[in-house]
């Protein structure tokens, strides 16, 4: 009878905590300050815009390199984004897909901080270019 009893104000204080963590808030992650995009990725242009082709492929990287932090649509809820002390920007936001295809290059495969480099992970340019239409495409 006492181990049953134990066993049962054991059950409800796990409960109760659970209950109780419930109701607190993820603390707000910080906004990451704009991105320093050198001029010579402003103005690069996509040598595959109109490729469908290629979507396939910018799938397939987006979701070995990028699901994780930027989530299954691109709103930044991965299951790694809540370890992250910075808060990642959707894809599907005007802001985002308002950006030249340069500066998308150069966020998704130079990075900075906490978003790494992928230049020795997606080595074929074309890849790369397959991977920011891929993005463009999360509208």
């Amino acid at each position: 009878m006492e181990k049953h009893r134990n066993f049962l104000t054991l059950l409800a204080v796990v409960f109760i905590g659970g209950l109780l963590l419930s109701f607190v808030t993820v603390q707000d992650k910080k906004k990451g300050e704009a991105w320093d995009v050198p001029e010579k990725y402003q103005k690069m242009e996509n040598p595959s815009k109109d490729d469908a082709s290629l979507m396939k492929v910018g799938k397939i990287l987006y979701i070995k390199h990028c699901r994780s932090c930027h989530g299954n649509k691109g709103e930044g809820d991965g299951p790694k984004a809540a370890s992250l002390e910075t808060a990642i920007e959707s894809f599907t936001s005007d802001k985002f897909q308002g950006q030249s295809d340069g500066v998308i290059y150069y966020q998704s495969i130079i990075g900075r901080d906490e978003m790494p480099n992928y230049e020795s992970k997606i080595p074929e340019e074309e890849d790369r270019w397959a991977l920011v239409n891929y993005l463009r495409s999360m509208k």
